[in-house]
């Protein structure tokens, strides 16, 4: 069973999730504003928070903020499953290989507290 969990941000396109799980069924992949996670508006910090709380990978296109958001998070003592940042260069096809090889060969352990930049190769 693979326990990577991915909670797509709001800006994210749906796109995104409908190709993942078409390749990957059994993927667990919600967006913001899906009934159990955070509603749509939902504060950067408060995401940090609830993925914490139940253990998902955020994916965002936000580089601005969201290195800031998650030094603060850390600097509270807190941990955060891992933040992928998404390429907007890539295309949606190159993005979801990426996500499932992700998902697919990887442990949560290794993107507790950091940030990774779409494409890791």
């Amino acid at each position: 069973m693979n326990y990577i969990r991915y909670l797509l941000d709001e800006n994210v396109e749906s796109v995104f999730r409908i190709a993942l799980l078409q390749q990957e069924p059994s993927m667990i992949v919600w967006k913001i504003g899906d009934p159990g996670a955070p509603p749509n508006g939902t504060k950067d910090p408060e995401i940090l928070e609830w993925c914490e709380k139940n253990t998902f990978i955020l994916v965002t296109n936000n580089r601005k903020s969201m290195p800031k958001h998650l030094m603060d998070h850390i600097a509270q003592g807190k941990y955060m499953p891992g933040i992928l940042e998404l390429n907007p260069n890539m295309s949606i096809r190159e993005t979801v290989e990426e996500l499932i090889l992700i998902w697919g060969a990887s442990e949560l352990l290794e993107y507790q507290n950091i940030i990774l930049y779409l494409p890791i190769n």
